[in-house]
């Protein structure tokens, strides 16, 4: 088993590098280019603007040596200027007169301060390469600065503080979509063809084929839009929030209920219910499918019979021999949501404004903040090679029979 786990560590480091490397290439070569979102956000930037930006974020390099500093760091150490590190390939001094213009590290136009070794000719300044933040690498931690959704600030702090929300909503969605799915599932194969297993696939068929887009609009609708109009005729149709994770003031669902107050715990739960009730009929439709599939499988193999000929009761025979060979291939699927705790569910936290990384990672795209998308993708990838081991080990554990040596 020892050996089996190095040997596996060292194909998921492998695994991650590469995935990396064609990332980044990527999104290099991807129409618009990281400079997209600051011309958006800057509409009078002038070609001199662009190139000074352009070095600023290393634009100006090959790909191969930006990704090598976007992945292990700058080869070469900070500067200190205004009790901040900066990283610059030149390093030059100046000896002017008082009143001549310079230019500061950050491209700024002043004129000659008290001590000026951290400025540079202004004449000068299309030879030099500007420096940028300085930054250890992605390998260490070190995720850069946003270039838009929070310009100039560290992109851990944007993941951070939306990390919270993603898991909340996920680990609930996940967490009842288990409980609901694989009962469901077991108990449909076992009664197969029967009245309940008819109903079932069929919910399950519309659950897991119908777009979470479409199921998160429907739901805005009938909770959230609809209950306006029909407040006169049917007053006490409740109404839930339509989006975001807490209310910004106090607001009423119905006229017979009382007043909900912001950051309670009874407004986050009303903001839960909808994106749960979305991920959880999607997830819980495809789950039980699959377990009901794999049950169905496993019933027809010779030791359940077997195990049925020798006269044990048949809740023995489902829960010993034939659901725990049946969860061998769905515990595959079930480790997978582990990277999806931390992205988030896109689609889902987008049409329902959820402040979450699945909203975070779609700002990053639509708006061009490449340090924020390639971070968000990065940890994806370790997470997913992380659980793909994960569910290896948990094979040992669900059927012993199977051993890694």
């Amino acid at each position: 088993m020892t050996n089996y786990l190095i040997r596996r560590s060292f194909q998921m480091v492998l695994v991650v590098l590469l995935s990396a490397v064609f990332t980044y290439f990527l999104f290099n070569i991807s129409p618009g280019g990281p400079l997209t979102g600051l011309q958006q956000t800057q509409r009078r930037l002038t070609r001199e603007d662009i190139a000074r930006i352009r070095a600023q974020y290393e634009l100006d390099l090959y790909w191969p040596v930006r990704f090598s500093r976007w992945l292990i760091g700058h080869p070469s150490g900070p500067i200190v200027i205004n009790g901040q590190e900066w990283f610059a390939n030149v390093v030059v001094g100046c000896y002017l007169p008082r009143d001549e213009q310079v230019t500061d590290r950050r491209g700024n136009t002043v004129t000659r301060p008290t001590g000026c070794d951290d400025y540079v000719y202004l004449a000068e300044l299309p030879k030099l390469h500007p420096p940028i933040k300085s930054s250890n690498g992605i390998f260490r931690g070190d995720f850069g600065l946003s270039s838009v959704i929070l310009k100039d600030r560290p992109v851990s702090e944007l993941l951070v503080s939306r990390i919270g929300p993603t898991v909340e909503l996920m680990t609930l969605a996940t967490l009842l979509s288990l409980l609901i799915g694989v009962p469901i599932g077991i108990y449909s194969a076992v009664k197969q063809y029967s009245r309940f297993d008819y109903v079932f696939t069929t919910v399950a068929f519309i659950g897991s084929s119908m777009p979470t887009f479409f199921f998160g609009l429907l739901m805005i609708l009938l909770f959230s839009v609809f209950p306006v109009f029909w407040k006169d005729a049917i007053p006490w149709i409740p109404r839930l929030p339509s989006g975001l994770r807490i209310a910004v003031r106090p607001y009423e669902i119905a006229s017979w209920l009382p007043q909900i107050q912001p950051e309670s715990f009874i407004d986050q739960l009303l903001h839960l219910l909808m994106p749960v009730s979305v991920l959880t009929f999607f997830y819980a439709a495809g789950w039980s499918r699959f377990v009901r599939s794999s049950m169905l499988e496993v019933m027809r193999q010779d030791y359940v019979r077997t195990a049925r000929a020798k006269g044990l009761f048949e809740r023995v025979v489902i829960v010993k021999h034939a659901l725990r060979n049946a969860l061998i291939p769905f515990v595959t699927i079930v480790v997978l949501t582990i990277p999806g705790i931390f992205s988030g569910a896109i689609i889902t936290e987008t049409v329902f404004a959820w402040p979450g990384m699945g909203r975070l990672y779609f700002d990053a795209l639509t708006r061009s903040d490449w340090p924020v998308a390639l971070s968000f993708i990065f940890i994806t990838a370790v997470l997913t090679v992380i659980a793909t081991m994960i569910g290896d080990i948990l094979y040992t554990v669900v059927d012993p029979r199977i051993k890694y040596s």
